[in-house]
């Protein structure tokens, strides 16, 4: 069965905007989330990114983030200078903040991003506690290749429900980033590079997933959400976003997919997720079940690096990490994010 790497989608829209639209609300975010193939090497990264609002188009901020099973993190968040790329009608095929660089080859299918700058070198525990010290800090060099391997989810299209939740001015797409936009994500296979302060460099095979956002997202109010992906060696994989029920107790957005190895994604009903009442950075349950077409999937899963963010304006806690996922007794490596109201959470 053939597998159409675009979903559907024109190659354009894989593409960032070429200059700030005209709504100053307007934002573009790229991110890149990276799970090594060996967990051996004790490391992961568990989100890189743009972000850009219109208002502020030609200082978009950067983030750059890695952490190890020992509880190490050295992240950095900041702005940076655009450099303009070229592109077709209006678009553009690079993106920069600074340091900071990704770029299109060939959309839908081939992507790099590079850093090559400082940041704060520090530990999960002391971000928990709120002992970072900012001015402890360390050079950094990475880079990264990837090759998509499986078709976009695109938030909002694989049900009637989510479709709903995710069109006009409702509160869970504001929360997402598409009013006046959309929303996609894409998982890869990649090769990299990664040294950090003296170290010797690190070359690395990976999985990961590669997020394009452009929209008008507002977070006010935001009550917590819990989103995982992997994509597994034999070429199967699974994903979805999903937020708690809403403060009232009536449902909320809840999207996902499992994925065969080819054709194309199949719509699958979150049933179980991991809420983020506790946080246990290292070796923390995350278990999920997915019920599609093909049955339930019931994915056994653990954190082996995480970092979390306490004090983000008009956010709750959020805990970023890689995780070991088996499902049916294949292994993989991937992401998780969450966040939940900060007096509900356990730490």
């Amino acid at each position: 069965m053939k597998t159409d790497l675009t979903g559907g989608l024109r190659p354009e829209q894989d593409l960032m905007l070429g200059a700030a639209p005209e709504d100053p609300e307007m934002r573009q975010g790229v991110s890149m989330w990276i799970s090594l193939d060996d967990p051996a090497r004790g490391l992961g990264f568990p989100r890189l990114g743009l972000e850009a609002v219109a208002s502020e188009w030609d200082r978009p901020r950067h983030m750059f983030q890695a952490a190890w099973t020992d509880g190490r993190v050295v992240l950095v968040a900041a702005p940076g200078a655009l450099a303009r790329g070229d592109g077709p009608a209006g678009r553009s095929t690079v993106w920069s903040s600074g340091p900071f660089e990704v770029r299109c080859h060939e959309p839908f299918r081939r992507w790099t991003v590079h850093y090559e700058g400082t940041a704060i070198d520090t530990t999960v525990q002391d971000q928990v506690a709120g002992t970072v010290d900012p001015g402890r800090s360390v050079d950094v060099s990475f880079h990264l290749e990837c090759d998509m391997a499986v078709p976009p989810f695109v938030q909002g299209t694989l049900g009637r429900e989510a479709r709903g939740r995710m069109s006009g001015d409702s509160v869970e797409a504001a929360f997402m980033g598409g009013v006046g936009g959309f929303r996609f994500e894409q998982l890869f296979r990649g090769e990299g590079s990664f040294r950090a302060g003296g170290g010797s460099e690190q070359t690395f095979s990976c999985t990961g997933l590669r997020i394009l956002r452009q929209g008008v997202r507002d977070t006010r109010g935001f009550w917590g959400h819990c989103w995982q992906s992997a994509l597994f060696p034999s070429g199967r994989a699974f994903g979805y976003i999903a937020y708690p029920p809403r403060p009232d107790g009536s449902p909320s957005y809840s999207e996902g997919f499992v994925f065969d190895g080819a054709g194309e994604l199949v719509p699958a009903m979150l049933v179980e997720a991991p809420w983020m009442t506790d946080f246990v950075p290292l070796g923390g349950k995350v278990p999920l079940v997915l019920e599609s077409e093909r049955g339930t999937a019931t994915i056994a899963a653990e954190t082996f690096v995480s970092l979390v963010h306490r004090q983000l304006p008009d956010f709750p806690p959020v805990h970023q990490g890689c995780v070991q996922y088996m499902w049916d007794g294949e292994v993989a490596y991937g992401m998780i994010e969450r966040s939940y109201p900060a007096d509900q959470i356990s730490w």
